[in-house]
Formats: C-alpha cells, sequence, structure tokens
C-alpha cells in the first residue's frame, strides 16, 4: 500500500514562489508515474503536471513557463515547484501515483495524498 504525503503549502502574494513536496511510503516509488492535481473550491480536481516512472513529463497549459516537476527515487519524494504563482492558482494541491506511466485523467490513480493548501492572495 502506498502512502503519499504532502507539504510545503501555504500563503503567498501573487508572483511568489513555492515548492510543494509529496513524499512516498510503500510501494516501489521508482516505478510509479506521479501527478500533480490541483482543486479549486466548486470546481472539479484537475491535472497540474506529472512525471513518468521514467521521467517523461506532461504538464497543463497552465503549467507551461511557470511549474516544474522533478523526483528524487532516492528519497522517494516527487516536488513541484510553482513559481510566478497568480491568484487562480489558489487550490488544494494533491499528489497521485500509479503504475509507471503517465496520464492526465485523475481516474487513472490509485494512490493519493490528502492535499496541501495553497492559496495565492496580495
Amino acid at each position: 500500500q502506498v502512502q503519499l504525503v504532502e507539504s510545503g503549502g501555504g500563503l503567498v502574494q501573487p508572483g511568489s514562489s513555492l515548492r510543494l513536496s509529496c513524499a512516498a511510503s510503500g510501494g516501489t516509488f521508482s516505478s510509479y508515474a506521479m501527478g500533480w492535481f490541483r482543486q479549486a473550491p466548486g470546481k472539479e480536481r484537475e491535472f497540474v503536471i506529472g512525471i513518468s516512472w521514467t521521467g517523461i513529463i506532461s504538464s497543463a497549459d497552465s503549467a507551461k513557463g511557470r511549474f516544474t516537476i522533478s523526483r528524487d527515487n532516492a528519497e522517494n519524494t516527487v516536488y513541484l515547484q510553482m513559481n510566478s504563482l497568480k491568484p487562480e492558482d489558489t487550490a488544494v494541491y494533491y499528489c497521485a501515483a500509479r503504475d509507471k506511466f503517465l496520464t492526465t485523467e485523475s481516474k487513472n490513480y490509485g494512490y493519493w495524498g490528502q492535499g496541501t493548501q495553497v492559496t495565492v492572495s496580495s
């Protein structure tokens, strides 16, 4: 059983940066694709960015040029670096894991963290 724990969320001003972490335990982290999703109040959960087990990265248009993802298989951790944050980035951010191959569909991920709140406001 894989357990995922996100951290690093908080309240920041527009234009700021934030790095989220997702620590995994159980399973074989290096064989998982890891995705970051977010859900704003009243909206559906949406894919932000993800990385496959081989390091292939896919990102939503909203993340391109501002967000990056990286993984440290030795530390069983995936990171989401968010730069130039905007108020519309405000959401609960979740990390998710599935076997090997990256997909943008949340229904294809079997393991989820509890989420971390990111609020971008002046």
